[in-house]
């Protein structure tokens, strides 16, 4: 039984997510410590934070609306993610576990923000 966010899966995949980040950003140049790696953390703990807020709220409706949050966050690291690829920063290899992870996620999302529809839509019914 979900009695808190972080009985969640997704919420505890994006907290992997989160620490594999982090362990990549330490492999960064310092120079883009203002800048990409910065990017990086904050998208990368929005996306955890917004599950666990959409979770405390008292509607659906702002559940969703965090989790579609969550959402944009995790296409702006994987974007973050592939730009430091390009810049030569990590190689593809040493990302492949947070691409995963960041994929793995993405359907987690999909799938309970469908389940939240799917209940909204039941309760209309009623």
């Amino acid at each position: 039984m979900i009695e808190s966010y972080r009985d969640l899966v997704v919420w505890q995949k994006a907290m992997d997510l989160a620490e594999e980040v982090y362990v990549l950003c330490k492999l960064m140049p310092k120079d883009e410590l203002y800048g990409l790696v910065n990017q990086l953390h904050r998208a990368v703990v929005s996306i955890p934070s917004n599950i666990a807020e959409g979770f405390g709220r008292h509607s659906t409706a702002e559940y969703l609306h965090f989790l579609s949050v969550a959402n944009g966050s995790l296409a702006e690291v994987e974007t973050q993610l592939l730009l430091a690829i390009r810049f030569g920063y990590i190689v593809s290899s040493q990302s492949e576990k947070a691409l995963s992870l960041r994929l793995e996620i993405s359907k987690m999302l999909a799938s309970l923000r469908r389940k939240l529809v799917d209940r909204k839509q039941e309760k209309g019914n009623k």
